[in-house]
């Protein structure tokens, strides 16, 4: 399957919202206070992968968009 460059922006979109959301839900998790620590370790590895998610899509989309970019000028 060929990625078009719909695709690389719905990848690099995807990725952006993950980093937005989970750097707020960062933020929320800093400012709870009073919950057992096991509470802090699952909601931080959830942060993590979800963090590593975003880069994988993120990696996706830039090299899916320089690979359209670059069948595009080559059909030119």
């Amino acid at each position: 399957m060929k990625l078009e460059r719909k695709h690389a922006l719905i990848l690099l979109a995807i990725a952006a919202w993950n980093v937005v959301t989970y750097l707020r839900f960062i933020k929320a998790l800093m400012d709870t206070e009073g919950r057992p620590t096991g509470y802090y370790v699952a909601h931080t590895i959830l942060v993590i992968v979800n963090l590593l998610i975003a880069a994988l899509l993120g990696t996706w989309g830039v090299r899916a968009y320089k690979a359209s970019k670059a069948s595009q000028n080559a059909q030119v």
